[in-house]
Parts: C-alpha cells; sequence; structure tokens
C-alpha cells in the first residue's frame, strides 16, 4: 500500500514505455545560491518508512546495524513515539511539517474522497487501483496538487516557518515538501509525450529540494528507471552527503528512506533486511565526517520511523474486510466504475487498516451503516461526528462512546475532553481526579477527532483489528505481511533517537516535532540577528 508517491513516479515511467537515457538534471550549482549555514548546529532528521522498535532491536543485538548501535548508545532512544492518524505516510508527514493533526493540515490519507469535484483522490496506493482511477489523474493529484493545493495553506510548513526567520532548510525526497522557494520538477519525456504532466512543474518548496530524478544535487545518483528513478535509501543518502561535503548543510534537513517499507509490507512486521540496507546508508553519512563522533559534535541528529505494521494473518479469505460483501444491501462505488460516484450510496477510501466511508445518500444515517460494520469481529471501531459530538462503535460492545474537544477530563497531553459511554471501546482508563490514560490507542482522541475533521462531506471511519485489514475491488493486499492505517499502538508507535542535544519535543509524538525544530533552531535564528 505505501509505495505511496514512489510507486506512482515508477508506473508513469512504466506506461510511457520510453528510456530515460539523458533523464537526468543536471546537478545544481548549491553553492551560488544556498550561503553556508555556520550561524548553529545543524537539525538532520533521517525518516525511516517503517522503522520499528523490535526488529530494530534484534538487528542491533545481532551486530549487524553499527550506525544505528552508534546513534543509540550516543544519544538518547525511545519507543513510544506516536504517529498521525491515519498512519498513513502523507498524513503523518504532512502532520510532522505543520505540527497539526488531520483537521489543520487537511491531508486526509493516502485516499479520500473530495466533495466539491465528486471525486476519489488517491496519491498513489497499488497498480490496479491506480490503473482504475486512471494514471493521469494519479499523477496529477501526487505531483501537483498534494504540496500545492490540497495542504491547507493556511497551516504553515516548518520550511515556511523557517523561512520566515531567515534560515534555511533542505527536503531529500520527501513527501511533503511546501516551503516558500519556488522550484522547478523536470518531468520525463515520455510522460509528457503521453500528456500525463507537462514538461515541466512549478513548485514551492524549502531552499533545497531533492526530488529523484526530477531534482537532485549530487552528481553520484543514480536516476534509471529500475532504480525507482533515485527516489531510494541510495539516492537520498547521497544527497545528504553532497550537502556536508559541499558545507552546505542548512539549518534543518529532512532526509526520508523509503525502501524498508516494502520489505515489511512484503515479509512482515520482523523484516530485518530493510533495516540492514538503511544502516548501510547511515554508515556512509556519517563516514562523511572524519569520525562518527565528530559527526554528534557538527550536528544534531534525529532518527524516527513515521509508521509501525501490524502483522496482517496469512490466510486472505480470513484476513481480509471486504467492504463490499460487509455491504453489500448498500451500492457502493468503487475505483474504475464508469458511473459518477454520485450514482451509488457509499463511496470507500481505503487507507489499508483503516478507511473513510462517504454516505452520498442523504437518507442513509450513520447508525445504520455503523451497525452493518460492527457486524464483523475484526473491526476495531467504526466512528463518526454528529452535530459536534464524536460516536464510537464497536463490535465488542453494546454501547456507544462519545467524545468532544475541551471538558473535565484531560489526558496525558493536557488536551481536555468530554467523554461518555463505555471507554473500554477505545481502551481509554479514567481515574477518580478524571485523568485520562491511553492504551491499545495512544493520544486516541486528538488523533480521531483529527482524522474525524480531516476533510468536508458525511463520511464515517472503520478501523481494524491487528491481522486485518479493508479490501476492495482493486487494492492491494498484504496477506502473510504486514500493513498499516490504523489507530492502533502497533501501527501507531515508533522508535525515535536524538543525538547532539539533550533538547527534546514537549512530548513523543510527531505532532509535536515542528515546534521542537524551531526551538532546535533558535539559536541560529538568534545568531544570524
Amino acid at each position: 500500500m505505501k509505495k505511496k508517491l514512489l510507486f506512482v513516479f515508477l508506473i508513469v515511467f512504466l506506461l510511457a514505455a520510453v528510456s530515460i537515457i539523458g533523464l537526468h538534471t543536471p546537478a545544481k550549482n548549491i553553492n551560488q545560491h544556498h550561503a553556508s549555514n555556520k550561524q548553529g548546529k545543524p537539525v538532520i532528521l533521517l525518516l525511516v518508512d517503517s522503522l520499528m522498535d523490535e526488529p530494530l532491536q534484534k538487528a542491533v543485538a545481532d551486530g549487524n546495524a553499527p550506525a544505528f548501535e552508534f546513534l543509540i548508545n550516543n544519544g538518547r532512544y525511545y519507543t513510544d513515539l506516536v504517529s498521525s492518524y491515519p498512519t498513513m505516510s502523507v498524513t503523518i508527514d504532512s502532520t510532522l511539517l505543520t505540527g497539526t493533526y488531520a483537521n489543520g493540515h487537511r491531508i486526509p490519507g493516502l485516499a479520500w474522497f473530495k466533495t466539491d469535484e465528486n471525486r476519489l483522490v488517491n496519491y498513489g496506493s497499488g497498480l490496479n487501483e491506480i490503473i482504475a482511477l486512471g494514471v493521469k489523474q494519479v499523477t496529477t493529484d501526487s505531483m501537483l496538487h498534494l504540496n500545492q493545493k490540497h495542504l491547507n495553506k493556511q497551516t504553515a510548513t516548518i520550511y515556511e516557518e523557517l523561512a520566515s526567520r531567515n534560515l534555511k532548510a533542505a527536503s531529500l525526497n520527501g513527501l511533503i515538501y511546501r516551503g516558500p522557494k519556488p522550484h522547478t520538477l523536470t518531468i520525463p519525456n515520455g510522460a509528457a509525450w503521453l500528456n500525463m504532466l507537462p514538461k515541466t512543474i512549478q513548485t514551492q518548496g524549502p531552499s533545497l529540494l531533492s526530488m529523484g530524478a526530477f531534482s537532485h544535487f549530487s552528481p553520484k545518483n543514480d536516476l534509471q528507471l529500475w532504480k525507482s528513478a533515485g527516489l531510494t535509501d541510495a539516492a537520498t543518502a547521497n544527497e545528504l552527503v553532497y550537502l556536508i561535503e559541499q558545507n552546505q548543510l542548512p539549518a534543518f534537513t529532512l532526509a526520508y528512506f523509503p525502501e524498508l517499507d516494502k520489505q515489511v509490507h512484503k515479509h512482515g512486521s520482523m523484516a530485518v533486511k530493510g533495516i540492514l540496507q538503511v544502516d548501510k546508508e547511515l554508515q556512509t553519512i556519517l563516514n562523511t565526517y572524519r569520525s562518527w563522533e565528530e559527526a554528534m559534535e557538527q550536528a544534531i541528529w534525529i532518527v524516527c520511523g513515521d509508521s509501525g505494521q501490524a502483522d496482517i494473518l496469512a490466510d486472505g479469505q480470513t484476513a481480509e474486510i471486504d467492504i463490499n460483501q460487509l455491504l453489500s444491501q448498500f451500492t457502493v462505488w468503487n475505483a474504475g466504475e464508469e458511473a459518477s460516484p454520485a450514482s451509488f450510496q457509499i463511496v470507500p477510501a481505503l487507507n489499508a487498516r483503516m478507511t473513510y466511508l462517504h454516505l452520498l445518500d442523504e437518507q442513509l444515517s450513520y447508525l445504520e451503516v455503523a451497525a452493518k460494520l460492527t457486524a464483523d469481529s475484526r473491526i476495531g471501531f467504526v466512528a463518526w461526528s454528529e452535530n459536534g459530538i464524536h460516536y464510537v462503535s464497536s463490535p465488542k460492545s453494546n454501547e456507544l462512546f462519545t467524545f468532544s474537544p475541551n471538558g473535565d477530563y484531560t489526558d496525558p497531553y493536557q488536551q481536555t475532553w468530554s467523554i461518555d459511554g463505555d471507554e473500554t471501546i477505545l481502551g481509554l482508563t479514567t481515574n477518580d481526579q478524571n485523568d485520562i490514560q491511553f492504551d491499545d490507542y495512544p493520544d486516541a482522541l486528538a488523533r480521531l477527532h483529527g482524522a474525524l475533521h480531516s476533510h468536508d462531506g458525511r463520511f464515517l471511519i472503520a478501523d481494524a483489528l491487528p491481522g486485518y485489514e479493508f479490501i476492495a475491488k482493486h487494492t492491494p493486499k498484504h496477506s502473510g505481511g504486514a500493513g498499516h492505517g490504523s489507530l492502533h499502538k502497533l501501527d501507531s508507535t515508533i522508535p525515535l533517537i536524538i543525538a547532539g542535544t539533550s533538547i527534546e519535543p514537549d512530548s513523543r509524538r510527531l505532532v509535536d516535532f515542528k515546534q521542537w525544530v524551531e526551538a532546535l533552531t533558535d539559536l541560529q535564528s538568534k545568531r544570524i540577528e
């Protein structure tokens, strides 16, 4: 599922069926345009897709991940960093860069229904779904609309905030990158020839923007088709090495490593091979310095995953919650249907282990559809929002749970809520002081509230228990492997390494990273002033 934008780009090239010889864009002479940031200690965030604690600990214990081991031993290591929701990379990265959940940044997931255009938005889930929706539509959404139109313009990114303080930043193969500086992305001839995309795309990003074959710095990068056109771990590492060697590290750099995710989807949550591959790239980066100890002295290093993954049962018939079967008494639209979605009662937007279900039939009630969903014991919960109150139902309870912001109950993040009903549905516990504690669903109320207000329309959210995932007519399947998307802690809890600084985020949540990065770069800003 989370081949995401990388997969979309690759599909464009495959369908074009042309050679990409000569696709390389000239390496940019960054020395001419970006004065070296010597005013303070640069912050380097290494974002490793689907990095999880248990396989990482195993790789380190076996002595096979020396770079990870060094960073852990020379910094602080935590296992309980909380992701965003749904746990899909475009939503997670939007949260990291904006400091808001989906209600703030307005990227609801990898797939979501856009009511004002009466269509399903999909940034690139799997080959069959991409073809069913139309390669041009998916590519346009991922390349043109995601950063420049869909990401809430009223919510500033880290890159925009740093620029307002005269600090430079870099995005190396990041999925979300909106910033204040104009950039030109060069599109392969085949895609332009087939009228999928224009030859060049004007976009807005941070001071330094690297996106594989579309925009890059290092002449060492191999940007061939069969190597994902430069959207690889090795390419990301080469770009970072180049910035270090050229003494061009800006105040903040986000370097995204995408390939571990594929290994975990295929082989399950304990897949270690991808971690070892990432470790080799980290060794290459650290070797750029005279010693690894010097690397700790010269920069602040943050390493984390974006989401976890839950193992999916090997028996597909058991593991796969088929939305069309579950809601067979309704008319359900699937990607590739000739008729308009408006002709159907329900439009699902599947995000692997969670799904949005948009009720286009105004006569359908939330309770009516929720009752059908909670008849399936593989579903953890169903949620919807109505008249300012959030409702949550579950197959394991005959009672509803309701909550809304601002109230007498306080969670561990000092967020207050009004709650009522069966709190065990979301694994909450409360005490006599009205304190809320989370268990299976970390930061459950704020993250679920964010998803329920992430976009317009009448919709429910269904969230699968571990071992299961949602499927529809063309969606990917991961039986025998692993998947994510849900609110559950297996999908939501990730490791965090902090080295080179004693300053930590206010809490271990990705939503707090933006404020943290701003604090880490504050010294640089003051010295510039």
